[in-house]
């Protein structure tokens, strides 16, 4: 194909710009990048060191409820009241016997907190698992 017809006046492009589809790809992209971080919604914590490894638990059987050093607590990362964690933990136990809480206590947090929903756990025979991060 040739660029530039010889028995016409007109113009002839063969080729595509792809100038403003790269542009709007850089754009879509640093879009991308700066909302990912917005979108976790989880809370900053700092686990204490230590412990054994895990034995295999199925991932369908764990939630994980999370204990920030300002008194909020976190069901797989919503964040809610002790009185609703406890109703939801006792649905979800109810209908999954095999249920395994995962607690993420801050290692700043009181352990009011902590207490309380070990407490809700033993209650209603949920199983429970510290969570710390592993030793160095």
């Amino acid at each position: 194909m040739r660029r530039f017809s010889q028995r016409s006046y007109l113009v002839t492009l063969s080729e595509i710009n792809i100038t403003p589809l790269l542009d709007l790809a850089f754009v879509l992209l640093i879009i991308f990048v700066i909302t990912t971080p917005l979108l976790e919604q989880s809370i900053n914590l700092k686990l204490p060191r230590g412990g054994q490894p895990d034995k295999f638990v199925n991932k369908r059987d764990i939630r994980t409820v999370e204990i920030s050093n300002t008194g909020v607590y976190a069901l797989d990362r919503q964040r809610m009241g002790i009185e609703q964690l406890t109703t939801r933990l006792v649905q979800e136990a109810r209908a999954n016997p095999n249920l395994v809480v995962y607690i993420r206590a801050d290692q700043d947090s009181r352990y009011e907190l902590f207490a309380n929903l070990a407490d809700v756990c033993q209650r209603n025979g949920i199983k429970i698992s510290l969570r710390y991060e592993p030793p160095k």
